[in-house]
Formats: C-alpha cells, sequence, structure tokens
C-alpha cells in the first residue's frame, strides 16, 4: 500500500512541477533569470525547537542533554523558489535509468549521501526528471542542475525528498 500512496505522491508532485516548467518555457528566459542556489538557501531560517531549546539553556552538560525536546523527522522545506527556474550543484544517485542514460535521479549536496545510512533530510534532497536522459559517469562526478524548481513531498526506498526540478539542462561542474 505504501508503493502505491508513494508512487501517488510522486506523480502528483512531478506533475505540479512539470506543469510550472511548461509556464516557465512559454516565457523567454535570460540567463540573468536563472536563480543560482546554495544547498543552505533550502532550509527555511525559522530555527527549530532543539535549537531555541539549546539556546535558552546556553552551554549544557550532558546530563541535561535528556531534557532537550527530540528534533522532528520533519525537515521544512522553503516555497520561496517554486516555480522559478534555478541552478544548483550536487550529486547524482541514478534512480531511472534508459539505455541511454538516467533520467531520473536524486540531487544529494554531497558524495556517497543516500547510499550511507542516514540519508540526508528531505530538505536536502532533490528528485530530478528530465526528458534527455543523462549520460552518467558516476557517482563521484559532481553537476549542476539548471530547471524549474519546487516543493515536493516523496518518498523513495532511499530517503524522503522535499523538493523536485523539472531540469532543462545538466552538465558538468566547473567551480
Amino acid at each position: 500500500m505504501r508503493d502505491k500512496m508513494t508512487t501517488v505522491h510522486t506523480r502528483r508532485s512531478l506533475l505540479g512541477v512539470s506543469l510550472a516548467g511548461l509556464l516557465v518555457a512559454a516565457s523567454p528566459l535570460r540567463a540573468e533569470d536563472v536563480i543560482e542556489l546554495e544547498w543552505d538557501d533550502l532550509i527555511p531560517h525559522e530555527g527549530g525547537a532543539l535549537e531555541a531549546a539549546a539556546e535558552r539553556m546556553g552551554v549544557i552538560s550532558h546530563d541535561q542533554i535528556s531534557s532537550l525536546p527530540e528534533a522532528s523527522d520533519d525537515a521544512p522545506t522553503t516555497d520561496a523558489y517554486d516555480g522559478k527556474l534555478v541552478r544548483i550543484p550536487g550529486f547524482v544517485v541514478p534512480l531511472e535509468y534508459l539505455s541511454t542514460g538516467v533520467t531520473t535521479f536524486i540531487l544529494v549536496p554531497y558524495v556517497g549521501a543516500c547510499i550511507h545510512v542516514p540519508p540526508p533530510p528531505a530538505n536536502q534532497l532533490i528528485l530530478v526528471t528530465s526528458e534527455t536522459p543523462l549520460e552518467f559517469s558516476g557517482l563521484f562526478e559532481p553537476v549542476w542542475v539548471t530547471g524549474v524548481f519546487g516543493r515536493a513531498a516523496l518518498s523513495t526506498d532511499l530517503a524522503d525528498i522535499g523538493y523536485a526540478i523539472s531540469a532543462d539542462k545538466v552538465e558538468p561542474y566547473e567551480g
């Protein structure tokens, strides 16, 4: 049942990202219209209960740690870039292949994310779909992904994902 719900959730989220892509594709875009993101941009700056409690308590001793609230499994996402054309660097964790290359992958902030346990939080993972298959060169080669960005609530066997990009371009990272 969960797999079926995951598929439904994934399709709905991808549909929203695809529709946003159609809107962007219909208007002329220039290179200066692309927002270059860093991974920290994907974390809302509201702070969480754990950080707030730690600030109130100041420096804490080891035996005080148990009195802190538990960190939430829920990684908040930001809507600041929904429907916008963005560019972000990262590493590829392939999900779907064609004979010509990878069409769906998770973009992760560092090498080995999602391969080792635990995976990064959902607000640090981006599901990338591309109509043009990516000739996959390996897990250790960084890439730039440019495309329409949106929030997504997806769950895969590897991790929960908080964002999605309908990729217009995937290219090797050149710092």
